[in-house]
């Protein structure tokens, strides 16, 4: 079906002509839900309604841009995380869900609740997110732990700004810093300290695929360890005594991480799995 701008669509037909495209059924009912912002039970329901004229024309641009291969998120602008919407561009990664399974991890080490303040007993826990991009990390742990103080590190400004407009946009009080890795952060020590940092080999031939994503957040030399090693080589002087690191990493790279810790001289060093069952998150402890 040929679906030029000025032909106007019905719902059901602007779906079909997605299909014909190519383009995957969700993609294009989620694309529909946020030109309309009508749920996919309302879609089903209205098939026969004509598109309004700008919403034609968005959509079908949204989807020449899908096939392209430009990734859903930033055409829509935004992406859900751990129970958050969080604004994205093509200045940050896209947040996957692999990713709730560092967060997960973080938050088992932090205490739902903390007393109330005239009777606390220790400091509060301080959080350090490396790498912050669109502030997944830090946002997700802020908003399920809100006695944590979070301090999130990015060494693009651009991410920061879009990070901190996802914070502002949730109301959380994440305090953002410009820098590489802890340098923004130095004489400071921290209870825990969390990375989802760039670890594809630089010849991945995976890099194809997120080529609309920045380069930067996403490769670290030529097996993909170099910001890993930077991290865990300089993260023990920046963790309190029993503090804990938690990194993301490639689905290959959980004995080379958990090699690493081990060298650096953190114990109970362990390794987690993401949704598909892949070693997706490596830790370790500072001893007491």
């Amino acid at each position: 079906m040929h679906a030029p701008h000025n032909a106007p669509l019905t719902i059901g037909q602007a779906l079909q002509h997605a299909r014909q495209q190519g383009i995957d059924r969700l993609d294009a009912h989620m694309l529909l839900e946020a030109l309309l912002g009508q749920r996919r039970s309302w879609l089903i329901a209205h098939d026969q309604d004509e598109l309004p004229t700008t919403v034609q024309m968005s959509y079908l641009s949204g989807l020449q841009r899908r096939a392209q291969g430009e990734p859903l998120a930033y055409i829509l602008g935004d992406k859900a995380f751990f129970g958050l919407t969080l604004a994205v561009s093509p200045d940050v990664l896209i947040p996957r869900p692999d990713t709730e399974t560092l967060v997960e991890w973080a938050l088992a080490l932090i205490e739902p609740t903390q007393p109330e303040p005239l009777t606390r007993t220790t400091p509060p826990v301080h959080v350090l997110d490396l790498g912050t991009g669109s502030g997944a990390i830090a946002l997700a742990v802020q908003h399920q732990r809100p006695h944590a103080q979070v301090t999130a590190v990015d060494a693009s400004d651009k991410a920061l700004d879009m990070a901190r407009r996802n914070a502002q946009q949730l109301g959380l009080p994440v305090r953002f810093l410009l820098g590489n890795w802890l340098t923004p952060v130095a004489g400071q020590r921290f209870d825990l300290i969390v990375s989802n940092p760039p670890y594809i080999a630089e010849d991945d031939p995976h890099m194809a695929e997120l080529s609309y994503e920045p380069r930067q957040a996403l490769t670290a030399g030529a097996d993909g360890l170099d910001d890993l090693r930077h991290i865990v080589a300089h993260a023990p002087q920046h963790l309190r005594p029993q503090g804990w690191l938690l990194l993301e990493h490639g689905y290959n790279q959980a004995v080379a991480v958990a090699q690493l810790l081990s060298d650096a001289g953190f114990c109970n060093v362990s390794t987690r799995f993401d949704l598909g069952g892949q070693p997706r998150c490596t830790g370790g402890q500072i001893p007491a």
